[in-house]
């Protein structure tokens, strides 16, 4: 396609027509200056676990006709956006939160009509857009997004992470038709349709800080003992207790605070709601100590070495992996896949799990020390193999996938939908390396496999974080958590591991409760309940926290095909005030500023630090050579280090750039279906029945868990067959999910079992 990023008239060419040494590479200077984006300013107050931000993004119009400005940002994934305004001049305009729908009309009208408006809209949990319209030449527009989200806690340390740049995703599938539904340099496809609205266009390497940072952090301990404050990417100074940001910091990385905390307590906040009938409650819970066996363990291992891994992120992947690696012992079995755009594995280990031998490792460890970036990241393929092999872990052995990756894909929600139904008992834990990355899908990935998502945004963290991720692939300290009063979203954690506080939000009916229960069980199957206290609070964060938590969690159940929660998000997302993919943010001034005809820019964003593109020199208006964005790499071996294909490079106005991805895009297949051959589950009855045979001497503690992962299988084939044959297995799985006495349960799924897979004749005789 052919993308303009600021139009200038053929008069005025003779004022672009010259370079300047200090410009970078493929800059022109001008007169009018380049982008629209002026300044980003964060102001946080960091207040004991809970975070509040109001971002600022200022916008100037230098041209001499009124713009219209597009802005593709991230934000964190589990904070949520409860306010915007819009400021130009003496007047400002609150925004309403309207369906998204009714509120694009209300932009686009406003924008025909010649008014100012501003609108923000969620694209992914962790990616935004923001459009102003109808900025008049040479007025500066401002638009403020206000935020809370929680801190995460873990080991004696909080983090406030906030994100700055949209990193560019791989994007597979096939091109869809027509024109695109955003104005991203990706083109919409069959797998990621909206593939326009997530790939803004890339600063040209070397050009000059477009956009005036600022970052201040105010921080109240609340009661705890506040000890060490690091920022791990940044310059910052510190007065007080307020941390800023350096002059002069650019917007390719995130911003990383760690607050070291002492003191961190069990505690319970309910806040009533107005007509005090019913509330919101916050829970936390320290785990409690104790000294828990460790099972055997099946790894599978996942690095990502796509080009996107290039640099100081491939180096820092190979050392995680390698201390996964080390930590393995003779009672384990692992497997390690190393994936692009193709699946391979160490040499000599074979394809499927190998015990963890000293010569085995060694092995593996020798693989990982030799892979490069290269390629293009499909994801689904290694996560199908690894969830495959783990799929034939035996009960007596905890199977855990660990993924190493920067998680920079756009079909986040595709690829949740389809290894949902492999995952089964399978703990997922998934390690994010980049200074920009795409924290909202790794940590949906590892929620849905009831695992841990640890970041790492630079080599100075990757032992810390490391220390985490191997406590994490243990068992927890704590499973089967119950939390009482119950809450329909979102969906409580369901296990406490080491180091870890569970943190649960929940909504209670009547007066408000005088302690909150948590209850569960150890791992060698001893009842476990501790009741906190309440402190009534009047804190308004609490309430929006709930709701984005209930929100990502309906969303979540959106993405795998529960489409009958729509109006349910939509409910939660009006009523609370919170952002959501249903609604948007809407602010328009009545005041008439120009005719209606405006031209549109798209605010290129930078490429993310330590990221790396190699192109023949950018001598030619055009992308960079190898294929469009998304294309698998030359025929050849690719050089380390080059980025997963073309990414089209944004250059100052008066530009126009021609970028025609070439290539066919890899195509991402989907898991086989479920047997519906009424002999097909016939026969796997009869195999889970003699399972429950041959575990039926367990403790009751292992029975019932092994009763939970049946339910699960149960529940996955069932849901996709028909017909009244298969009612009794509808049944069974609705009693195990809904519990009970452990015998009773384990004898009716036996019965169900046996007389189900008596129906085919090739097994009657089986129980003769």
């Amino acid at each position: 396609m052919t993308f303009t990023v600021a139009p200038m008239k053929s008069a005025e060419e003779d004022r672009i027509g010259r370079t300047t040494e200090d410009a970078g590479v493929g800059a022109l200077l001008t007169d009018r200056g380049n982008l629209p984006l002026e300044s980003l300013d964060v102001r946080a107050t960091i207040t004991g676990l809970i975070g509040r931000v109001v971002l600022t993004t200022g916008f100037v119009n230098s041209h001499d006709t009124a713009l219209e400005a597009t802005y593709v940002f991230p934000l964190p994934d589990r904070a949520a956006v409860t306010g915007m305004k819009m400021t130009a001049g003496d007047r400002t305009v609150e925004a309403e939160l309207q369906e998204r729908g009714a509120a694009r009309q209300a932009y686009d009208d406003a924008i025909a009509a010649g008014r100012r408006a501003s609108i923000v809209e969620e694209e992914r949990p962790d990616v935004f857009t923001m459009r102003v319209g109808n900025i008049p030449a040479g007025e500066h527009v401002t638009v403020e997004l206000s935020l809370v989200g929680p801190l995460v806690y873990e080991d004696g340390a909080a983090t406030f992470r906030f994100p700055l740049v949209v990193a560019p995703r791989y994007v597979p599938g096939t091109p869809l038709p027509g024109p695109s539904v955003g104005d991203g340099y990706a083109e919409d496809t069959d797998v990621v349709p909206d593939a326009s609205r997530i790939t803004p266009p890339v600063l040209l390497p070397g050009f000059p800080n477009p956009v005036r940072l600022g970052i201040g952090v105010e921080i109240d301990p609340a009661g705890l003992g506040l000890g060490e404050v690091r920022s791990s990417l940044h310059t910052v100074t510190a007065e007080g207790n307020t941390v800023t940001v350096a002059p002069g910091e650019r917007v390719d990385r995130d911003f990383v605070l760690r607050l070291a905390y002492a003191g961190n307590s069990t505690a319970a906040v309910c806040v009533p709601d107005d007509d005090g009938d019913a509330g919101t409650y916050q829970l936390t819970v320290l785990p409690p100590d104790l000294a828990t066996p460790v099972r055997p363990r099946d790894v599978v291992l996942l690095l990502d070495r796509s080009g996107s891994m290039s640099g100081w992120k491939m180096v820092a992947a190979r050392r995680a992996a390698a201390r996964i690696i080390d930590t393995l012992t003779m009672d384990d079995t692992f497997a390690v896949l190393t994936f692009d755009h193709q699946v391979e594995r160490p040499a000599e280990l074979g394809t499927g799990l190998v015990t963890a031998t000293d010569r085995h490792r060694f092995r593996a460890v020798e693989h990982l020390a030799a892979v490069q970036a290269r390629g293009g990241t499909e994801l689904f393929e290694p996560l199908r193999e690894g969830l495959t092999l783990l799929a034939r872990t035996s009960e007596e052995r905890d199977p855990v996938l660990v993924l190493v990756t920067d998680g920079q894909v756009g079909n986040e929600d595709q690829l949740l939908r389809d290894i949902a139904p492999v995952i089964n008992r399978t703990r997922v834990h998934a390690v994010g390396i980049d200074t920009a990355v795409n924290a909202g899908f790794l940590g949906r990935l590892a929620a849905q496999g009831a695992g841990r998502c640890e970041l790492v945004e630079s080599e100075d963290r990757l032992d810390e974080a490391m220390t985490h991720i191997q406590r994490r692939i243990g068992a927890p300290v704590i499973t089967d958590v119950v939390v009482t009063p119950e809450s329909s979203v979102p969906r409580q954690p369901s296990a406490i591991y080491p180091g870890v506080p569970l943190v649960a939000f929940g909504r209670y009916r009547g007066p408000v409760p005088e302690s909150l229960t948590v209850c569960g069980r150890t791992r060698d199957g001893a009842d476990w309940q501790e009741n906190v206290v309440v402190r009534q609070h009047t804190e308004p964060a609490v309430r929006a926290q709930w709701a984005r938590a209930a929100l990502r969690d309906l969303e979540d159940r959106y993405a795998v095909g529960e489409k009958a929660v729509e109006p349910e998000i939509l409910r939660i997302s009006l009523q609370y005030g919170v952002l959501c993919r249903f609604t948007a943010f809407v602010a328009v001034d009545e005041r008439v500023v120009s005719d209606g005809n405006v031209h549109r820019v798209v605010q290129p964003v930078e490429l993310p630090s330590g990221w790396e593109l190699q192109a023949p020199g950018f001598a030619a208006p055009m992308a960079i050579a190898g294929g469009g964005y998304g294309a698998p790499p030359p025929a050849a071996p690719a050089a380390p280090g080059r980025f997963d294909a073309a990414v089209p490079l944004s250059a100052p106005q008066g530009i126009t750039r021609d970028f025609r991805p070439a290539a066919p895009r890899l195509k991402v297949s989907g898991p086989a279906v479920a047997p519906d051959n009424p002999v097909d589950l016939r026969e796997i009855a009869v195999l889970e029945a003699r399972r429950l045979e041959k575990e039926a001497g367990r403790p009751a503690w292992e029975r019932r868990d092994l009763l939970a992962d049946l339910a699960s299988r149960l529940g996955i084939l069932v849901a996709t067959t028909q017909g009244p044959m298969y009612e009794p297995l509808r049944r069974l799985v609705a009693d195990l999910n809904a519990g009970g006495d452990v015998d009773q349960l384990w004898a009716r799924a036996l019965q169900v079992l046996r007389e189900f897979s008596a129906g085919n004749e090739r097994r009657r005789s089986f129980w003769r």
